[in-house]
């Protein structure tokens, strides 16, 4: 009989006590505050030396400001060849609103601009929508779908992963998927695959914040796009070393 009288307590108690945990005073403070905050990523900041012997600077970074489910972003990759005296080359700038969607993965839309930093240049303005977040077995990724003013369609998926060798130290596989849906010929991009890039980092954390990293790459024109650059006479492939530096604050 006490036994039972003991488990109906309980169970008073743990069906009573929300409702008295809802009488707090209204001058009491939350438990946890709703506030946003934001960061600047440098995931690749870097000199690249191809097998062209040709001297690159390259950089790939992103910064968002929110809170825990919407948040603002922006986003830029690009390169500059050194002593060429022609001025850097846009993969990609955008500005993109993003909604949480699900653990780990959010929804981008926004819009962007790539080309030549020139000025004066005809640059190709577009509208983005960004799958961003981190998949199974923290696969980092960011898969976007873009379309141009001239409703050109095109497609980027990338992805990365981290290799934990110890506890301030990294081996970090990338790789990054280019194709089109639409031909695009004032931009020279054919429907199909376009262009495969593999790589591999090895980083070396000396604080969180500032990582030194070395790696190599081999980057590969697939399908349409590959007669396309044998046609003017390019590479239809590269490889390179690079030597950066990861850094966010």
């Amino acid at each position: 009989m006490k036994k039972l009288k003991t488990v109906i307590s309980l169970m008073w108690i743990g069906l009573s006590a929300p409702l008295f945990a809802g009488h707090a005073e209204d001058d009491w403070p939350e438990p946890i505050k709703t506030y946003r905050t934001g960061q600047v990523l440098f995931d690749r900041l870097e000199v690249t030396r191809t097998d062209n012997n040709e001297d690159l600077l390259v950089w790939d970074m992103l910064a968002w400001y929110g809170g825990d489910r919407n948040r603002v972003y922006f986003k830029s990759e690009g390169e500059n060849k050194w002593d060429d005296g022609e001025p850097a080359e846009l993969e990609r700038t955008e500005l993109l609103a993003s909604h949480l969607i699900a653990p780990f993965w959010e929804l981008q839309g926004g819009v962007g601009t790539r080309g030549s930093t020139a000025s004066g240049a005809e640059r190709e303005n577009y509208l983005v929508f960004s799958f961003f977040g981190m998949a199974p077995y923290r696969f980092e990724m960011d898969n976007s779908v873009t379309v141009n003013e001239d409703g050109d369609i095109a497609a980027n998926i990338e992805a990365e992963y981290d290799i934990r060798l110890s506890q301030v130290s990294y081996l970090q596989p990338r790789v990054e998927l280019a194709a089109a849906l639409t031909d695009a010929e004032e931009y020279d991009r054919p429907s199909g695959f376009n262009n495969i890039r593999l790589g591999l980092r090895y980083r070396y954390e000396l604080s969180r914040e500032f990582a030194p990293y070395v790696g190599v790459y081999w980057s590969r024109s697939l399908g349409d796009k590959s007669d396309q650059v044998r046609d003017q006479g390019g590479d239809e492939s590269e490889t390179g070393v690079v030597v950066g530096i990861r850094m966010w604050f």
